[in-house]
């Protein structure tokens, strides 16, 4: 995965490569870490060893207004839950804005965090996810697996 922070908080992270990232976001990485970066560190270790359900971590929303609706919105998706698009557009307030919401899902750029992972097709199929289907049923399953943790 790749990793990014501005002077705000975390801007990305991304599965696949430091070029893919440069190129995607017209800009020059520096490597290292950071506040944010070691903390996001710190929170995926304890989230993919079963021992955190929830991100506590300062974000740096980098998109439109109506992407950065959506992304709040997915934040509200609670840990272990899943929503259809068609649910996440009616809690945006939209219900004809469903394919527009698939497609800001699919520009989240700080994935895992952002729980664009939850967001699943209308009958319940695993549909739409830029970090390949097989990482959302990774995710999903690791979620299912400790919802009884807290």
């Amino acid at each position: 995965m790749t990793v990014g922070s501005s002077t705000k908080g975390i801007c990305t992270l991304e599965f696949g490569e430091k070029a893919e990232f440069e190129t995607k976001l017209d800009f020059q990485s520096v490597i290292g870490k950071n506040q944010f970066i070691k903390k996001l560190e710190q929170q995926l270790i304890e989230y993919f060893n079963k021992k955190r359900t929830v991100f506590d971590i300062e974000l740096d929303l980098i998109g439109t207004d109506f992407q950065i609706k959506v992304w709040k919105e997915l934040l509200n998706i609670p840990f272990g839950s899943t929503k259809t698009y068609k649910e996440q557009a009616i809690a945006i307030g939209n219900l004809k804005a469903i394919r527009a919401v698939a497609t800001a899902n699919g520009s989240n750029r700080i994935s895992i965090v952002i729980p664009c992972h939850r967001v699943v097709g209308s009958d319940g199929s695993l549909t739409g996810y830029s970090g390949k289907l097989w990482r959302k049923k990774y995710l999903l399953d690791i979620e299912s697996s400790q919802t009884n943790l807290f």
